[in-house]
């Protein structure tokens, strides 16, 4: 019998962060840090989580996007007082990230033991991300969770193409060493 960790949001943090620092407005990053972001979101959630009846990594991680697109809104809000809803813009584009994120992984599968599994190879790659250094994660992030052309790449990050194709090329070897079965 396997007990429930302390926190069981805990090994969500990484994918959390990786999908705030793709949705966190660039013209916040200086005011606003993804892993504060990511800390309001948890502490919202372990508040909320008695409530929560069904705790399958599936319905947690749904779950915490919404309250971290609720959290970026927030922040969006505070910084910028705008008429749009920011939530539901932002929790749209949350959940496309997620599927990008989930796209890198193994094809639809229906069990329930199938898709936990998948879950756990997310919140493994989420973590694998963190692990690189911040320019490559974003390169890998904008290439192949948000599908931009190296060309914009290149136009956002202020670099030659061949420089962000090195990049990517490294982060990408990065996380196969990384989520190699032997790592």
């Amino acid at each position: 019998m396997s007990e429930e960790p302390i926190n069981p949001l805990e090994p969500f943090r990484g994918y959390l962060k990786v999908l705030a620092g793709l949705h966190l407005d660039h013209k916040l990053r200086g005011k606003v840090d993804a892993s504060d972001v990511v800390q309001q979101t948890m502490l919202r959630a372990h508040t909320a989580l008695p409530e929560l009846r069904d705790r399958s990594p599936e319905v947690l991680t749904a779950w915490l996007r919404q309250i971290l697109a609720s959290e970026l809104a927030d922040v969006g809000k505070h910084y910028r007082r705008d008429r749009r809803n920011i939530a539901r813009e932002l929790a749209a584009d949350i959940d496309q990230s997620a599927s990008g994120l989930q796209g890198w992984l193994a094809a639809d599968q229906t069990s329930p033991s199938l898709a936990a599994a998948r879950n756990e190879e997310l919140i493994r790659l989420a973590d694998a991300l963190m692990l690189l250094p911040d320019d490559v994660r974003e390169v890998v992030v904008l290439k192949h969770l948000q599908n931009v052309p190296l060309q914009d790449i290149a136009q956002q990050t202020e670099r030659t193409v061949a420089s962000v194709a090195g990049l990517l090329r490294r982060g990408l070897a990065k996380l196969r060493t990384i989520l190699s079965p032997s790592a």
